[in-house]
């Protein structure tokens, strides 16, 4: 037998379930709880079955009402998407993009100047950039975009790597003096290390007779007496000879350059040097969510500005 059950009727029950309370679910309904109680009462006389068990303290969904909604929620989220695709303009960029990202360096200068430039190329593109550290849920936030270090566990995200990022282990040259020269990632082990939120440090030794591939991993255990969430904090201790430091090359670039921070780690000869393994650095967005035009533009611009690395 076919249903008549409306739109607005299933819309209420879900949010009824999402909200857990009738009160709830009229306040972002925007209606009363007696008329979304009695949109409730329609589906399921409709159905001809029991969607949430009512008492005088609490609600639950019904085994059958748990199935149906799970159907539902994801069939009004394809048709909210549809919604937002047919009221999207296409001719006039504009309207909102929320991108999570790593602060530091990469966010807080690289990213920030990308996105400057984007808002001089399209002023009525609003872009909020977040830079808490959490690690976010795309799926369950609303963040259109997110910039990642590292390899990913995201399932059912696209990502699109902008660059590898070359990793640098660097010390002041005061400090550097007053030890012995370091040439195996082991010896690090007997130096104060500096860290951040990465304690195991890895490294690989390259073959030079099989095309840089990797030959032998080594991890070691960093220790010290200093660990800090900034890459700035950590460059500024290192500069200021308390030890050395496991970094992205492009966060001390400019301390590279002046000689303020030297390599850590020499090599005893150009066939034995190791490395630090670079770190991808990825954009990530929605796989399956529709993209507005806006979105879309601004994915090309971020990427093409990170093909210059």
């Amino acid at each position: 037998m076919q249903s008549n059950s409306s739109l607005a009727d299933i819309r209420a029950f879900v949010t009824i379930a999402e909200q857990g309370s009738f009160t709830k679910a009229a306040e972002v309904l925007q209606s009363s709880r007696a008329h979304v109680s009695r949109q409730l009462a329609q589906l399921e006389q409709q159905l001809g079955v029991q969607l949430i068990i009512r008492t005088t303290r609490a609600q639950r969904l019904t085994p059958v009402g748990e199935q149906f909604f799970q159907q539902c929620l994801n069939s009004l989220q394809t048709i909210n998407q549809a919604v937002i695709a047919a009221k999207d303009d296409t001719e006039q960029l504009k309207g909102s993009i929320c991108i999570n990202c790593v602060g530091g360096v990469i966010g807080e200068d690289i990213l920030t100047n990308i996105i400057s430039e984007f808002n001089l190329q399209y002023p009525d593109i609003e872009v909020e950039l977040d830079f808490s550290s959490p690690r976010v849920d795309l799926i369950a936030e609303a963040f259109d975009l997110v910039v990642r270090m590292g390899e990913l566990e995201d399932s059912g995200l696209v990502a699109r790597k902008l660059t590898d990022i070359k990793v640098q282990v660097l010390a002041s040259p005061d400090y550097l003096a007053k030890h012995a020269v370091i040439t195996h990632p082991k010896d690090l082990e007997q130096h104060n290390c500096l860290t951040g939120s990465i304690k195991r440090w890895r490294f690989h030794q390259k073959s030079l007779q099989h095309n840089n591939a990797p030959i032998h991993e080594v991890e070691i255990h960093a220790k010290g007496n200093f660990s800090c969430k900034s890459g700035r904090a950590l460059i500024n201790a290192a500069k200021n000879g308390n030890g050395i430091v496991r970094l992205p090359e492009l966060y001390c670039d400019t301390e590279i350059k002046a000689n303020t921070l030297a390599p850590a780690l020499i090599s005893a000869s150009h066939e034995e040097q190791w490395h630090s393994p670079n770190v991808p650095l990825f954009l990530l967005y929605h796989r399956n969510r529709y993209q507005p035009l806006r979105l879309k533009v601004l994915i090309d611009f971020i990427c093409q500005h990170f093909n210059q690395f």
